[in-house]
């Protein structure tokens, strides 16, 4: 057991959890619709529009679908890639502010996880390799990996409303 779970109460966390989920979790069929229709897009920092643009576009096959200037800062790009369903990954660079090196902190993204479809996620994980990308597989379903700026991604082959043989949907 590690120092950290050392000093965590394991039991009274999973019953915290039991607790809300039993407070505000409702069977499928008796939630009310969401008052959402999908998700635009998430938006992420480029540090080198091109080298993102290889990335998703050729290494992962998201294809761009717009590059325009970020409306909120002269000369910044904001640009957009298709994940699927509608669904949109955006960056914007911001030429001549530093903005640092990529940081995950508690509180922040941890990561974000894209579904796949099954029959493409092996080729996907060659596609990682043959470019030289560090990455690891979990449950046979997941890869996790960071990309140019070191935001760190998953691609998942659960169908989508589904992880690891649980229905979250």
């Amino acid at each position: 057991m590690s120092t950290t779970e050392s000093t965590r109460d394991l039991a009274a966390l999973e019953q915290e959890r039991a607790r809300i989920r039993d407070a505000y979790l409702r069977p499928a069929g008796e939630r009310p619709a969401s008052t959402a229709r999908g998700l635009h897009h998430t938006a992420l920092i480029s540090s080198d529009v091109e080298r993102t643009v290889r990335f998703y576009q050729d290494v992962l096959g998201f294809p761009l679908t717009e590059l325009i200037e970020n409306r909120d800062y002269p000369g910044s790009s904001h640009f957009f890639f298709d994940i699927g369903h509608g669904n949109l990954l955006a960056f914007f660079d911001f030429p001549g502010l530093d903005v640092g090196p990529y940081a995950e902190v508690l509180g922040g993204l941890h990561h974000m996880a894209i579904s796949v479809e099954p029959d493409r996620w092996s080729e996907l994980v060659e596609r990682l390799t043959r470019a030289g990308v560090e990455h690891e597989v979990h449950s046979g379903v997941s890869v996790y990996f960071r990309d140019p700026d070191g935001a760190r991604i998953e691609l998942i082959a659960d169908p989508l409303g589904e992880m690891y043989g649980h229905h979250v949907l």
